[in-house]
């Protein structure tokens, strides 16, 4: 058996969808989640997460010099 996972945003295209695949004898189920669209979207979550981080390194004396020193040190033979 296969499995389609669709997402419609728009309600009146998602029941039309659901009447077509109802009416379809080869379809064995179908199953609707209904989810609760936020007034943002997939990008927007994504760009919060990123700044939401604004601020970690404040107050630490970070430069790529010392990033390096800590990632690659020199081995003594």
């Amino acid at each position: 058996m296969e499995q389609i996972i669709i997402r419609i945003r728009d309600k009146e295209k998602a029941r039309l969808l659901l009447q077509l695949l109802r009416s379809l004898d080869f379809v064995e189920n179908i199953e609707v989640e209904e989810t609760v669209s936020n007034s943002g979207s997939e990008t927007t979550t994504e760009e919060n997460g990123f700044f939401s981080l604004a601020g970690l390194w404040e107050g630490r004396d970070i430069s790529l010099e010392s990033l390096r020193r800590a990632a690659w040190p020199r081995q003594t033979r």
